[in-house]
């Protein structure tokens, strides 16, 4: 099938649900063809399925990526099966000639993306992927021996050296023309939790519309004092992109001009706009090492650390999924994420050392949990993340690195009001001691309505104890038998 005589472009959707500053679409456009937009979910392939708070961001921005693609003409596919057997019945179906896409770094997803490529290419399907993700695609950012970079400092040196904004691509007025074919049902998918919802605290944001006024909001105040409040969780002081970026519905470009926009006008200080993007180029380096390493998800990137003494402590494991260790600053962020589907940066590097270190649980069962319950769960960054705070991983916070979840919630939450957001029955206690409520006088915490053990539970382990005991199996893996002193 043809239209006007023009076989038409199949416009494979992966993670890249937008229209504006899209390589794959505007290169489809250029074309001058019927573009014919699909997204195929593939849950039978080799990547790895999405988390559940996932599902639910993807269900919400391909609803919005279809009614923006709907107000310009024309219809998003939806179908569901083995990513290259779908493909085979859409060119079947619509007689296109040629499959554009972005590409997926990911070692599993660029494997299969390849075996789809030359599968179609050998019968005369002309495939093009794109980079619509990242800063720099991976291998374009080596050191000076021709390898990928292990350390994260000359990696952004390199990439700055390099960085050059490619210029904006404005969304289409028109995707209308295209043959018409038949879709899945959205709703078919259940992407969204039933029985129970639990996503009623979910952010309602996604979407390339929700993405754009999110990054406005960001510019129009967090920026300015953003290297300070993003660690700052009683303040509004991150960006909140993270899902965005992650599904694609913002160009992480678009962002990096957006803050040096700001910069240059004065309205914000260059410094800010430079932390700004040296978070950006932190995304790029965990997704070049996943692409060069990809056991990164599974293996200690130092491999010593794979001999390290994991306890077996179900219970404990529970008690921190649930909000339950007795440390309030752990226990509020814990919450937060099973309540809303994200959690504070400041908080992950806290929880994830009081995972790893304080319980000495293995930081692959916390990857797999954040993996689940993040709306924003990206597999280098979720891998590279753990790995840094359990110290195995390229460039790592070294173990030693043990963060005390008390002086840590009274540095950056001194007034309580993260920890009483999220952990109320503590509402009541002063903030000097909210951190530690257990060293509270008995009739503060009468008076505040708090029974240690009853309605808020003690520790579960003593921070001194468990630091010992975590230096202790440090020192059991060290080749020199040393263990080295807290930083």
């Amino acid at each position: 099938m043809t239209t006007n005589g023009e076989a038409p472009v199949i416009l494979w959707f992966r993670r890249d649900l937008r229209l504006a500053d899209n390589p794959a679409l505007s290169h489809a456009q250029a074309s001058g063809r019927p573009i014919v937009p699909i997204y195929i979910l593939d849950e039978g392939s080799a990547v790895r399925p999405m988390g559940g708070a996932s599902r639910w961001w993807l269900d919400k921005s391909l609803r919005a990526l279809s009614a923006s693609i709907a107000g310009r003409g024309g219809r998003l596919i939806l179908r569901r099966g083995d990513s290259e057997a779908v493909l085979r019945h859409l060119i079947e179906q619509t007689g296109a000639t040629c499959v554009l896409m972005n590409r997926l770094f990911e070692p599993d997803a660029w494997a299969s993306d390849a075996d789809v490529a030359h599968a179609l290419q050998a019968e005369g399907v002309e495939v093009k992927g794109f980079n619509g993700a990242l800063l720099a695609r991976p291998g374009s950012v080596l050191n000076g021996s021709g390898g990928p970079y292990k350390v994260f400092t000359p990696f952004m040196k390199a990439l700055r050296a390099q960085a050059e904004a490619p210029p904006p691509l404005p969304a289409p007025d028109d995707l209308s023309g295209a043959p018409g074919v038949g879709s899945d049902d959205l709703d078919d998918w259940g992407l969204h939790p039933t029985r129970p919802d639990w996503s009623r605290g979910f952010p309602d944001e996604p979407g390339e519309a929700g993405a754009v006024a999110t990054l406005a909001r960001f510019l129009s105040g967090g920026l300015t004092t953003y290297a300070v409040d993003r660690d700052r969780p009683d303040r509004p002081g991150t960006s909140r992109l993270s899902p965005a970026l992650h599904f694609g519905e913002i160009s992480p470009w678009r962002i990096w001009t957006a803050a040096y926009d700001a910069a240059s006008s004065g309205k914000v200080p260059a410094a800010q706009a430079d932390k700004l993007t040296s978070e950006l180029i932190w995304r790029d380096f965990s997704a070049h090492l996943l692409h060069h390493f990809p056991t990164l998800p599974d293996k200690a990137f130092r491999p010593e650390y794979d001999a390290m003494d994991w306890r077996n402590d179900d219970a404990g494991f529970e008690a921190w999924t649930r909000g339950r260790t007795g440390y309030p600053i752990v226990d509020a962020g814990m919450r937060e994420l099973w309540t809303t589907g994200i959690m504070h940066n400041r908080v992950r590097m806290i929880v994830a050392s009081f995972l790893i270190k304080h319980l000495l649980i293995d930081w692959r069962r916390g990857e797999a949990w954040f993996w689940d319950t993040l709306v924003d769960a990206d597999l280098a960054q979720n891998s590279q993340n753990w790995q840094w705070v359990a110290g195995s991983g390229a460039d790592a916070s070294p173990w030693f690195r043990i963060f005390n979840p008390i002086t840590q919630g009274q540095k950056f939450d001194p007034d309580g009001r993260y920890v009483k957001r999220w952990v109320p029955e503590l509402a009541k206690v002063p903030a000097s001691l909210v951190h530690a409520p257990w060293t509270a006088p008995h009739e503060v915490l009468r008076d505040a309505g708090v029974s240690l053990g009853k309605t808020y539970p003690r520790p579960l382990v003593d921070h001194a104890e468990a630091r010992a005991r975590a230096l202790a199996a440090l020192k059991a893996i060290r080749s020199d038998g040393e263990a080295y002193p807290d930083d």
